[in-house]
């Protein structure tokens, strides 16, 4: 049984629509980014969130730190619930709630020098001053892999690496107990991302952080995470441990996900079939009566066109939503 004092984030029936309409005129329709996603993360834990590019992994990211306001359900951190929190009462609370944002270029700002990017939460919250908040920069900049006495240099000085670098350093600069890592390395070329895979691993260990890591990159996610989720169009078809959902996958669109995953090996990647899914991925706007993603799987059924199956345990914290498993 799951110790509610150890779980340090629950999400439940989470939704995030988005008006999609166009015209004056026209009828009123949304896009369902988010649609009735549930999970929990333990302290200390990383749940890896993996899907194809929008299946709503940024969106469900953003929406739990109240960047996107939810549409509906629950947030609950920390043992509170936070869903209806105002702006102003969200600002003391992101303190404990950071991201890093996938983009290095884009998330710094050119105008601004290290010390005052890595410094602006610390004096929003007023955790340091004079001294003690340049050595608390410097500090951190250390702990990431920078110099110091890059503290007055300006982010267009630096490669995509050391961007991201600064950008793990200014979400560490509050002391939070999670942060959302919004596909930290998708950005940053292959040899950098195992060391900042690394990286963010010896730093969850040193400061106990607990984690939220988006990404696309399968091998990556089962190398960082303890728990391992998998979307599709906006829902989630299956949560696990790391090590079941990947040498034991349920549902056929995480088997096809997995399938896709290079192997070093030569024998043993021919031996691998690929899974190759064949159609195209429903709009989210209209998404289909039942399973969302019938249209694609060679295994579908009758009952997967007349209801969306829901996510059923399987086995001991292995949830899949397929009607392959009653």
């Amino acid at each position: 049984m799951e110790n509610k004092n150890d779980v340090i984030l629950e999400v439940k029936n989470l939704c995030k629509y988005f008006p999609a309409n166009k015209g004056l005129f026209a009828k009123k329709s949304f896009v369902k980014a988010v649609d009735n996603v549930s999970f929990s993360i333990r302290r200390g834990e990383t749940l890896g969130l993996v899907g194809e590019s929008g299946c709503g992994k940024t969106t469900t990211g953003r929406t739990i730190l109240k960047l996107y306001e939810p549409t509906s359900g629950q947030i609950i951190f920390n043992g509170q619930d936070i869903t209806g929190l105002s702006e102003r009462k969200m600002v003391s609370l992101r303190k404990n709630m950071q991201m890093i944002f996938q983009d290095p270029y884009a998330s710094l700002n050119p105008r601004m020098t290290v010390g005052d990017i890595i410094g602006e939460a610390i004096d929003i919250h007023g955790l340091f001053k004079g001294k003690e908040r340049e050595e608390r920069i410097r500090y951190l900049l250390d702990k990431v892999g920078l110099n110091g006495s890059h503290i007055n240099r300006y982010a267009h000085e630096f490669s995509g690496g050391q961007r991201q670098r600064i950008g793990i350093a200014r979400a560490l600069a509050v002391q939070p107990d999670f942060i959302v890592c919004d596909e930290p390395i998708s950005a940053l070329d292959v040899s950098i991302q195992a060391q900042v895979i690394n990286m963010l691993e010896e730093l969850q260990e040193e400061f106990g952080l607990t984690y939220l890591f988006i990404a696309h990159d399968l091998s990556m996610v089962k190398h960082i995470s303890t728990h391992i989720g998998v979307m599709y169009l906006g829902q989630m078809v299956e949560k696990g441990p790391a090590d079941d959902v990947y040498s034991n996958p349920k549902h056929p669109y995480t088997k096809a996900l997995l399938s896709a995953v290079p192997i070093p090996d030569p024998k043993v990647a021919k031996a691998n079939k690929r899974i190759v899914l064949e159609g195209d991925i429903p709009s989210p706007i209209d998404p289909p009566a039942g399973c969302r993603f019938k249209g694609r799987c060679k295994q579908a059924m009758k009952v997967c066109g007349e209801i969306n199956p829901e996510l059923k345990e399987v086995e001991p914290g292995h949830f899949v939503a397929c009607h392959l498993y009653k």
